[in-house]
C-alpha cells in the first residue's frame, strides 16, 4: 500500500462520503488528518469550518500546522451540490451558492495552505472537481461552470508553484455512490450507469484511493493533470 506516513493532510467536506473516505484513507496509509466539515464538532482532529470563510480557512489550516507541524497535503473537496438548472432557469442564489462553496472555497483553503508549503518548498494540493467539469451534463449550468473553473485555478497552481516544489492535481468523479446519489432503479440512476463502460456506479473508495496516489511520494512528477475517476464517462 501507499504509505503517507510523516505526512500532514486536511480534507475538507469529510464528513460524509468522498471526503470521509479520502480522510479514512489517508489516515490508514499513516498520514495525520484535519477533517474540516461546516458539520464537524471541533473536537481531537475534526474542526468545524465553513469553506467561504477566508478566516475560518486560515485558522484550520493553523490548527493542523500547530497539531502536526506542518501541511503537506491539502484535499479541497467540500462543494455544493443543490437543486441544478439550465441557465435561464438558474438563478441567482444557485450561481452564488456554486461560486463561493466550489471555487472561493478551494481558494480561501488554497491560499492559506500555501502559505505553510511554500517555505518548506513542498506540498500536495488535490481538487475534487466532477465529470460535469469534462463533459456536459444537463440542467447544470452553475454546478459545471463552477467545477470546470477548478481546472483552470488548479493548472495556475501548478504553473506558478512548480518552481517552489508545489504539486496541483484535479480529480474528477462521475457517478460515485454517496448520500445525494439518485435512488437506485431511478431513471437518473439508471442514466448515470449507462454513461460508463463498467456498467457500474462507482464507491467513495474509488475517489479515495486516486487521492491516495496524488498525495503521495510515489506521483512526485505529477502536476496540473485532470484525472477522471468515472468509469469512462469521460470517455464516451
Amino acid at each position: 500500500m501507499i504509505d503517507l506516513k510523516g505526512k500532514a493532510a486536511l480534507v475538507t467536506g469529510a464528513a460524509h462520503g468522498i471526503g470521509e473516505a479520502i480522510a479514512n484513507l489517508f489516515e490508514e496509509a499513516g498520514a495525520r488528518v484535519l477533517r474540516v466539515d461546516i458539520e464537524s464538532n471541533d473536537e481531537d482532529w475534526n474542526c468545524r469550518a465553513d469553506v467561504r470563510s477566508a478566516e475560518q480557512a486560515g485558522n484550520a489550516v493553523r490548527l493542523l500546522v500547530q497539531k502536526a507541524g506542518a501541511i503537506d497535503v491539502l484535499v479541497n473537496n467540500a462543494a455544493w451540490m443543490g437543486p441544478g438548472h439550465a441557465l435561464l432557469e438558474a438563478g441567482d442564489e444557485e450561481w452564488r451558492s456554486a461560486f463561493e462553496v466550489n471555487l472561493l472555497g478551494a481558494r480561501n483553503f488554497a491560499r492559506a495552505a500555501l502559505g505553510f508549503m511554500l517555505p518548506r518548498q513542498h506540498g500536495s494540493i488535490i481538487n475534487i472537481a466532477s465529470v460535469q467539469a469534462i463533459a456536459a451534463a444537463r440542467d447544470s449550468a452553475a454546478y459545471s461552470t463552477t467545477k470546470a473553473g477548478l481546472i483552470g485555478f488548479t493548472r495556475s497552481i501548478a504553473y506558478d508553484y512548480g518552481p517552489q516544489g508545489i504539486r496541483a492535481n484535479v480529480i474528477c468523479p462521475g457517478a460515485i455512490r454517496t448520500r445525494v446519489s439518485p435512488p437506485e432503479g431511478s431513471e437518473l440512476h439508471a442514466r448515470q450507469i449507462s454513461k460508463t463502460f463498467l456498467g457500474r456506479i462507482g464507491s467513495p473508495a474509488d475517489v479515495a484511493y486516486a487521492a491516495l496516489y496524488l498525495a503521495s511520494d510515489v506521483s512526485a512528477y505529477i502536476t496540473g493533470a485532470v484525472l477522471a475517476v468515472d468509469g469512462g464517462w469521460s470517455a464516451q
